[in-house]
């Protein structure tokens, strides 16, 4: 274990700094004066001496990965009584910092958790002003996206006051998807109107703008409001739902149990079970790459996630007594599997362009908006999809 390291004036450049180890030789390259360097690690750390100007430094790690930068003051005009000036520096271990990161992954994941199962639970204005927050904040993301090197290097962004424009619209599609029910002619107006603006910009338009703005309307705003649709718009009820017997009435009673709010439930945990259930497959027995686009994700992965989306379709699909079909339930598990997979998928082939490894850092420990709902912007409109086309009378 080294104790102490000390040094007085000598006019050598190559000075030897040896611990009671004389296996662990320091070297300075510098004339020192009244030098002296501690640290306190077990007797298998290992070291490295770093040097800036008149500055030294000590580089520490021990076997437990936990490391300690030492910096010492060495000025050669200081007499030989001059006391050095020590700066202790503590670096957290790598361990340390993985396990910080996963409890703010833990902590922040089960408060949005809740509070999103809170917000779905309400449905009507409640949901929808939040899903506006949502959307608000993932279409701001985007342009940011759009508006990075990675991709602007190639392209020409749209001016920085469309897109906000842009951002304040998509925020409002699914308070209109609400009000009115659809928001078809809203958004073809809405698309035409920045058309114009992009058009009459002074300077050189470019198709690139109207492209990434017009992908960016519908990306971020006019897909998410499906979800509306299905939560707040679908509002046959569940009648073989048992949990709406027992629902207080001060809640809604039985009739709060549309099947809206059960489609949009088990969507929604049929995505979280896939996230999960392929993160765990991959982990433990990911070999083979998926695609290029996600180099993190594997077959393995992929499939273990896919059996675990169909399992929790099917099993609250006989909690909840909705779909009343089998082979409904296990279809709706494949589609939101499947939707999850490819907006999780485009999500990360927009963030491989601008370069990035997080669409932003509004969660703590999970990055931005966009990587967290990645997963459910084309969900929402497909599970709508199915169960108004392809489920006879809602699949009740």
């Amino acid at each position: 274990m080294i104790t102490s390291l000390s040094s007085m004036a000598t006019p050598s450049y190559c000075h030897a700094l040896t611990a009671t180890n004389p296996s662990k030789t320091l070297i300075s390259f510098r004339p020192s004066t009244n030098l002296t360097l501690k640290f306190f690690h077990a007797s298998k750390a290992r070291g490295f001496l770093q040097f800036n100007n008149a500055r030294f430094g000590i580089h520490c790690i021990s076997p437990k990965f936990s490391t300690q930068t030492l910096v010492a003051r060495a000025d050669a005009n200081l007499i030989g009584d001059e006391d050095p000036v020590d700066v202790i520096k503590g670096h957290g271990s790598e361990e340390q910092k993985k396990s910080s990161q996963l409890s703010k992954r833990v902590v922040f994941g089960l408060v949005i958790g809740i509070t999103a199962g809170g917000v779905v639970l309400t449905g009507g204005w409640v949901f929808s002003v939040a899903l506006a927050g949502v959307v608000f904040a993932g279409s701001r993301e985007y342009f940011e996206l759009v508006r990075s090197s990675g991709i602007s290097s190639g392209m020409t962004p749209p001016p920085r006051y469309v897109s906000r424009v842009c951002s304040v619209i998509c925020a409002l599609m699914p308070l209109f998807t609400l009000y009115k029910g659809q928001i078809d002619v809203s958004v073809a107006s809405a698309a035409f109107v920045v058309a114009m603006a992009l058009l009459l910009q002074r300077g050189n338009p470019r198709f690139s703008q109207l492209s990434s703005t017009i992908f960016g309307l519908f990306y971020c705003g006019y897909l998410p409001s499906f979800w509306v649709k299905l939560r707040c718009c679908m509002q046959a009820p569940a009648l073989n739902t048992g949990v709406g017997a027992t629902w207080p009435i001060l809640l809604g009673g039985q009739a709060h149990w549309t099947v809206g709010l059960v489609a949009t439930l088990i969507s929604i945990s049929s995505i979280i079970a896939a996230d999960t259930f392929a993160f765990a497959g991959g982990k433990a027995f990911g070999r083979i790459p998926l695609t290029s686009i996600s180099p993190k994700k594997t077959w393995e992965g992929a499939i273990a996630g896919l059996l675990g989306c169909i399992a929790t379709s099917v099993l609250l699909s006989k909690i909840f007594s909705w779909p009343t079909s089998m082979l409904s339930a296990i279809g709706f598990g494949l589609l939101n599997f499947f939707a999850s997979l490819f907006g999780d998928l485009l999500e990360s082939m927009i963030k491989r362009d601008a370069g990035v490894k997080d669409s932003g850092s509004l969660i703590p420990g999970h990055g931005g908006i966009l990587d967290r709902t990645d997963s459910y912007i084309f969900t929402g409109a497909l599970a709508y999809a199915f169960v108004s086309n392809l489920l006879p009378l809602y699949g009740v």
